[in-house]
């Protein structure tokens, strides 16, 4: 019986936690945070519970859709990554034939549901990210251009326009300002991780700017950006879509992203590197959260 029980076994089998894992849900968690927030800036008025809470689930499980898309696409990649060597599908705790046919339930799932709790343009336009993210830029872009990360950044952006548009039904320039605050955000946030994990984007073959063109190149650009982040998040103060709650808010974290871009400039250490990445990812929830409490407490 105990031979039997051993020979029956399943260890690797896969739990519920690689299929969360398979959700990227830290990734997803600051997207859903964006399309709160472009939902409760879209209108002077609050939405009703149940289109906040039904879109918003909508749009996570869209995106959850997206990243266990990516799990399957990247397996041969991550499984030479240290950093992603571990990942249910290139560790071959989830079978890539499961991984899309879950991708597949929270894809269908979440578009179903902004269908028909928000309206038919925020599914559209929530299926063309997915189509963005999980396609153009993890099949094709990821792998032809060291600009993949700007190009592909586009879909990245989308969830605060996603939101707005479950309110509003229809796309408008603050949306869109939001959208372009994400995308300038976007290759310094991710070009200092690439920096920091070269090594392991050369071993796998990936065409990351610093592996094609060097760390200088990369941090000049990576400069570049960030300037254009700077003017880009002054603007919603400018155009009168905030206030100067979220000027002063905007202002403190701008000037402490370009002193850590500068310190890693001045180090080239990598370990600086990661240190304005993880930074990034809390500039652009401050960033939002600014938004946000500037539109109800207006100084």
């Amino acid at each position: 019986m105990a031979l039997s029980n051993t020979l029956n076994a399943r260890p690797n089998a896969p739990s519920w936690r690689d299929y969360l894992t398979l959700t990227k849900p830290r990734v997803v968690a600051v997207m859903v945070l964006t399309s709160m927030v472009g939902m409760l800036l879209a209108r002077p008025v609050l939405p009703s519970i149940e289109l906040f809470v039904l879109a918003n689930l909508g749009i996570a499980l869209a995106a959850s859709a997206a990243a266990a898309i990516n799990h399957v696409v990247d397996r041969r990649i991550d499984a030479v990554m240290n950093r992603t060597k571990h990942r249910p599908v290139s560790d071959g705790k989830v079978s890539p034939a499961y991984a899309l046919m879950f991708a597949f339930l929270l894809g269908a799932s979440g578009l179903s549901m902004l269908a028909i709790v928000a309206n038919p343009l925020t599914a559209w336009l929530t299926f063309a990210s997915i189509i963005g993210y999980a396609v153009i830029y993890t099949l094709y872009l990821k792998r032809a251009t060291p600009q993949n990360i700007v190009i592909g950044g586009i879909a990245g952006a989308a969830p605060p326009l996603l939101g707005w548009v479950a309110v509003t039904g229809s796309v408008d320039a603050h949306a869109l300002l939001l959208v372009a605050i994400i995308f300038a955000w976007t290759p310094p946030h991710f070009w200092a991780l690439c920096i920091a994990k070269k090594d392991e984007y050369a071993k796998a073959e990936i065409p990351m700017l610093p592996v094609t063109h060097g760390d200088e190149y990369t941090r000049l650009h990576m400069l570049l950006y960030t300037i254009l982040m700077v003017i880009v998040t002054v603007l919603p103060y400018l155009s009168g879509m905030s206030g100067v709650l979220y000027l002063l808010g905007v202002t403190a974290i701008n000037a402490r992203f370009l002193m850590l871009l500068k310190r890693h400039s001045d180090t080239k250490d990598s370990k600086e590197a990661m240190d304005l990445f993880w930074y990034s990812i809390r500039y652009i929830m401050w960033l939002f959260l600014f938004l946000l409490v500037d539109h109800f407490i207006p100084l």
